[in-house]
Formats: C-alpha cells, structure tokens, sequence
C-alpha cells in the first residue's frame, strides 16, 4: 500500500530527525512524506533539508502562520499546506507529528491491517511517555481512540469524512463521521510509539474556550455538553475548565457559529454519545 505522511513542525529541532529516522526504517517504506515547517526560528528547516538530500520521498515546504497557538486550526492548516503539494496515488494518508520514535514494522503492519479489512478506516497504535527511566502508556490513550499525534486514514474513509476539519476537535469529529458512514477503527496495542512530548501544552488565554465551542459544533447539544465538561475537567482537575468549556458552548451557540457536521450526522453523534453514557452507568451499576 501507498502511504503518503504530513508532519506538521514548529520548532521540532529536538525530535524531528528522530521521526523521520524511525520512518526512514520501516520496512514498509512511505512513498512520500512531507513536513511542513511552520513559522519555526530554530533548526527544524536545516534538520529536514539534510533528510530531503539523503531520501528523494521526503520533501519540506516552508509556512508561515502566526506565532499564536490555536489548538486545532494551527496543525490543521499546516496539514493542508502539505496535503497540497501531493498527488492523489495513495492509499493511506497520515498525520503524524513531529515528537514520534516509530518500531520499525508500524506502516508494514497497518498496511496489514487495512489489508485484512476492507472496511477499516482508520488505525493507530498506542503513544508511550517516558517517565521513570521506561516507557509508560500515556494516560490520554483509549482504545476507543485515535489520537491526534498519530492519525492514518484509508483514502476512501478520509475523502467521505471531508477530509479533517480546521478546528478544535478535529481529531473526534473525524472518528464520529467514519463510524457514522459506517468506517470501522481499530487500535493495536502491540504497535508502541514513543511520544518525545506528552500531551499538555499550556495553551494561550484566547484558546480556553474552543473545547466547548468545538462541543456546540459537533452538535452534541447543551446535556451531552454539560456530562462532557464534567467528565473532561474532572479528569484534569480543574473546575475553571469546566467553566471555560461551559462558556466556550454558549458563546459559540450565542453566536451561531458554523456547525462542523449536517443535522443528520450530528443526530447520529448524540445517539453515539448516549449510548456511550449509558453503557458506562451501566458498567457501573453492575460494580456497585
């Protein structure tokens, strides 16, 4: 199979080669991997430039957005800048990001996968964080999904999916509309990839608010918003997050923000969602 990859980078220096080292040795190799270098000021451009001489499939375009850190959008924008100098001769598409150290079989093996199953659409492994001198399975994996550092799509599933959306929950809404087009997703836990960076970058005042509105968006609606906020902020022990998730909601609604999906899809993403809750209380009520 044909795997094409985007990296979207910014200021990467320390990891970047370390990525495209561990894909440079897969044994299924990519046919074309390109970084996007966004707006970085420090080695990332000179790091892949030495790559793209030694490997003729690796190629690096140059972006410049602003300095501010939107989650979502930023990646999502810098994802696109690459995705514009590919052809269409792929059967994979990846985006990964520029802090992953790769096992060698991982392409070689999601190809298999995808093989195996014609109605696979997405498939990933687990992300590892070091911590105590060993690799350590980092506390955001679920094996119900796909994280955002390490997304590959079949074509067909991220052609129907719209392709990924420039927002703050892009990397949820992409598996909603896969399962709602009937798109199956699968996680491999044997396939172990070291993430450089743990997820938990301190974001800027004017993103504290996008959780909630990318909720108002995927038209989750104002309960399934509340449980959600709950959930999310009582995970990461905060109660303001709560508050900015709530606020992020209702000012998106206040606003009539354009939603990312259609009234059909997002009826399907509350049914998915209340059936998600009500098997969890009823995991629960069994325990108790």
């Amino acid at each position: 199979m044909n795997f094409y990859i985007i990296i979207p980078a910014h200021n990467e220096q320390n990891s970047i080669g370390l990525t495209i080292d561990s894909l440079a040795k897969q044994t299924l190799s990519p046919k074309r991997l390109v970084v996007v270098n966004d707006n970085s000021t420090d080695k990332t451009q000179d790091i892949v430039e030495a790559y793209a001489e030694k490997y003729p499939w690796i190629s690096l375009v140059n972006s410049k957005s602003s300095n501010e850190h939107l989650p979502g959008s930023k990646i999502i924008n810098a994802f696109y800048k690459g995705y514009e100098t590919l052809d269409d001769n792929y059967d994979v598409i990846c985006k990964f990001d520029a802090d992953l150290i790769f096992p060698n079989t991982y392409l070689e093996k999601l190809s298999n996968h995808y093989k195996t199953n014609e109605k696979l659409g997405m498939v990933s492994g687990f992300c590892y964080i070091e911590k105590d001198d060993g690799w350590v399975l980092e506390n955001l994996t679920r094996k119900d999904h796909i994280r955002g550092a390490l997304k590959a799509y079949r074509k067909a599933c991220f052609l129907q999916i719209g392709k990924l959306k420039p927002s703050m929950g892009w990397d949820t809404v992409d598996e909603l509309l896969a399962k709602f087009y009937n798109w199956e997703l699968l996680t491999d836990a044997s396939l172990k990839v070291k993430h450089l960076k743990p997820t938990g970058i301190s974001y800027n005042k004017a993103s504290k608010y996008l959780q909630g509105e990318a909720m108002y968006k995927m038209r989750y609606g104002f309960i399934i918003t509340l449980i959600s906020a709950i959930k999310l902020a009582y995970k990461k022990g905060s109660l303001t997050l709560f508050k900015n998730y709530m606020s992020g909601y209702f000012r998106a609604k206040k606003s009539k923000i354009p939603y990312l999906v259609s009234e059909q899809e997002g009826l399907f993403i509350r049914n998915l969602r209340w059936k998600g809750i009500k098997n969890i209380l009823s995991l629960k009520s069994k325990r108790s």
